[in-house]
């Protein structure tokens, strides 16, 4: 019997390649699906694909199956499109009015149709921590700077703002300074929430981005994510640190975020 491949549906940033790579590198193949205006080209590099548009749910379970997957991940953001930007196939056709109802009531409704649709065609969906388990945050802090006491009462209110925030399935992170909440993340992302929030500041120490994951959240997509390119961000807009939920985020290209908080003398915790 062949040896199954997996599937990678690939969103944006830098986790589909991760794992695309770790899973070649361990001698398995992989079928990365590929949405135009979202998944990096470099995600493609070097093995098999395929590039689809957003609706074309009959094309993605058939390249998924003539690739012989039995596994699949889903990796990396997806900005939600806008319904006169489908462009469905006959599957997605009969999916759109589940779609719609799935996208008025949030994120969380949405993926875990994606979820049970792919499970009903006999897929196992898996999280992206399954397959490469140092990605996932560890508790504590991680490299050279530790939060202050005043940083510390910051990330406990965040914590509380951000759970209360994802209950809500709005977003996973909030920033905090000096007890007061600057912003809570929405669908622009964390990136824009760090710029959004940078001009917000007042004097005296920066502020701090807590991110956790949703109440009840489907942890084997959209888990809470940081990486190098995070610390960069933080750094520019004056932030002291980031406070992240241990075991429940994942951190991409460890080192490389670790070494650009040290250099920016930004700290990284796990908390519970």
């Amino acid at each position: 019997m062949a040896t199954s491949s997996l599937g990678i549906i690939a969103g944006g940033g830098p986790l589909p390649g991760l794992i695309a790579r770790a899973s070649v590198g361990a001698g398995r193949d992989v079928m990365v699906i590929a949405f135009e205006g979202e998944t990096d080209p470099a995600t493609c590099d070097g093995v098999p694909h395929r590039w689809i548009g957003f609706g074309a749910v009959g094309t993605l379970l058939k390249s998924l199956k003539r690739a012989n997957c039995r596994e699949v991940v889903l990796a990396g953001a997806i900005r939600r499109p806008s319904l006169s930007t489908i462009r469905p196939d006959l599957r997605g056709m009969r999916l759109m009015g589940r779609i719609a109802s799935a996208k008025a009531k949030g994120d969380d409704a949405l993926l875990s149709l994606v979820i049970s649709e792919l499970e009903d065609e006999g897929f196992a969906v898996v999280g992206a921590d399954q397959l490469i388990a140092s990605l996932c945050a560890p508790a504590g802090v991680i490299g050279a700077r530790a939060p202050d006491e005043g940083a510390r009462r910051d990330i406990a209110i965040g914590v509380d703002a951000a759970r209360a925030l994802g209950a809500h399935d709005i977003g996973q992170a909030v920033v905090v300074q000096a007890g007061r909440v600057l912003g809570v993340e929405g669908v622009e992302g964390t990136d824009s929430l760090i710029e959004r929030c940078a001009a917000l500041q007042e004097a005296g120490p920066g502020a701090v981005l807590v991110k956790v994951k949703k109440p009840g959240q489907e942890r084997r997509a959209d888990l809470p994510t940081i990486g190098a390119g995070t610390i960069e961000k933080l750094a520019e807009a004056g932030f002291r640190g980031v406070a992240f939920e241990a075991g429940e985020t994942l951190i991409l290209e460890r080192a490389q975020a670790v070494a650009r908080a040290d250099e920016h003398g930004v700290f990284m915790i796990g908390v519970s």
